[in-house]
């Protein structure tokens, strides 16, 4: 099994980018600093469930849906 934070800032990563959002815009729109945005992409954050929610929101996505690894 795949490091969950692996497959959250993939499908954070692909979400975003099929938004056309940069990572300050998807920041806006979650209310998180840019900053964490980055952070969880390269997989040095350890996000809450609370901050995935927000992400979720901001990407018209579900929480479970950010935490489905489908690399297979």
């Amino acid at each position: 099994m795949e490091n969950v934070r692996a497959i959250l800032a993939r499908n954070i990563k692909a979400a975003r980018k099929l938004l056309d959002l940069s990572q300050e815009d998807l920041a806006d729109r979650a209310q998180i600093d840019r900053t964490y945005v980055s952070g969880i992409e390269r997989q040095v954050r350890n996000p809450t469930i609370t901050v995935v929610a927000k992400f979720a929101e901001a990407l018209g996505t579900t929480t479970a849906d950010l935490l489905t690894d489908r690399s297979d």
